[in-house]
């Protein structure tokens, strides 16, 4: 993920901080430093880093089971809304899923409990109240407070992440289990169409109740249950075509030699937003429409379009599933990539490319569902 470093590693997976993560930690010495002063600013850091670390660890009981199934993952990237684990495939049995599902908010059960136990021995856990907070006392920088707090927070981690709707890991054991009976595709949708129904009435209850906080992540879960399963639809119908079936087979290319003018030319009079820079049948490159609007502004000459191109461009073969390279490019965050048979270029396939093919497939099968449910005698 863009703007992420990493700072450690573990069992081969990368743990990295977002730029962003930072906010979190600001916030923390906001809130805990206002009544609190400088103590207490570093106090509201030190929980938020605590609180996080366990958020690595729930990131971690999902990343472990997963290499045990044979899916590799290849980072854990925190943000300020949690962190986010990287699997290159996904689990292909129901039972995967599922452990793979309740292990992040059974980590946090274990963190619950070893906390419930070093609170019980020092004797914090007889003057926590409800909220997992010191009865009686101001909320000051106290080892009451931090053991509380942290308590109160896993056990929301793991009950929050339960809800059985996606993107929540719930959401996720939900359809494994439905998975076991009716197949993965129509598991995601009923699980899809659950959790959106689950986030409305969340929703609904939070707008009527004042609480405002609850609508934001009811509508986060509301979306994310709708992707899901836009998700879904669109691996289905693209693993029935290959890449070979989908890139632009009589696409423009220029030389080394063309200019910008020329490529300006061709965005003009074409509906092409990309070009392979061609010497012979070799790629050197790529132009697209951004680098050549971005030259126009900082340019005053007509440069070459090798100045300007990308040579670092991903590769694919023409047998690949649409799916799989859909999937690749999204990870690497590329736009455009080239295609190959073999050590022969081909052309080159756009996500702009890959979303037409999903609008054309599915609009192919749901012809087909017509025509058979058509031929069926009444």
């Amino acid at each position: 993920m863009r703007w992420s470093f990493t700072i450690a590693r573990v069992a081969g997976i990368e743990i990295k901080i977002h730029a962003t993560f930072f906010l979190i930690l600001l916030l923390g010495a906001i809130q805990w430093g206002g009544p609190n002063g400088l103590m207490g600013s570093f106090f509201g850091i030190l929980l938020m880093a605590l609180l996080f670390f366990c958020v690595v660890l729930h990131e971690l009981g999902h990343s472990l089971v997963a290499k045990y199934f044979g899916l590799p993952v290849s980072e854990i990237v925190l943000l300020p809304i949690g962190g986010v684990s990287r699997m290159e495939k996904n689990p292909q049995k129901p039972l995967h899923e599922l452990l793979l599902s309740i292990s992040g908010p059974l980590v946090n059960v274990i963190i619950a409990g070893v906390l419930v136990a070093a609170a019980g021995a020092s004797g914090t856990l007889s003057s926590l109240n409800a909220k997992g907070l010191v009865s009686g006392q101001p909320l000051s920088p106290s080892p009451s407070v931090l053991l509380g707090w942290l308590l109160a927070a896993n056990v929301t981690l793991a009950l929050f992440n339960l809800v059985p709707a996606f993107p929540m890991d719930g959401g996720r054991a939900l359809r494994a289990i439905l998975w076991m009976f009716v197949g993965f595709t129509k598991a995601t949708r009923i699980a899809s169409a659950f959790g959106q129904l689950l986030a409305f009435a969340f929703g609904l209850y939070a707008v009527l109740s004042g609480h405002f906080l609850l609508a934001l992540i009811a509508l986060f879960i509301y979306l994310g249950a709708g992707q899901e399963w836009t998700e879904e639809r669109a691996r289905t119908v693209l693993t029935t075509f290959k890449l070979g079936d989908a890139y632009n087979k009589h696409a423009l290319t220029i030389s080394p030699g063309d200019q910008v003018s020329e490529v300006v030319h061709f965005l003009l009079t074409s509906y092409q937003p990309d070009f392979a820079v061609m010497q012979g049948s070799s790629l050197l490159g790529v132009v697209t429409r951004e680098d050549v609007l971005k030259t126009l502004v900082t340019e005053t000459e007509d440069v070459y379009v090798t100045g300007i191109m990308r040579r670092e461009v991903p590769q694919f073969q023409a047998s690949m599933h649409l799916d799989e390279v859909r999937r690749a490019m999204m990870e690497n965050g590329a736009r455009v990539a080239a295609v190959y048979e073999g050590e022969k270029y081909l052309g080159l396939i756009s996500q702009d490319d890959l979303n037409e093919a999903v609008l054309i497939a599915t609009f192919m099968k749901e012809q087909e569902r017509r025509r058979q449910a058509q031929s069926q005698p009444e």
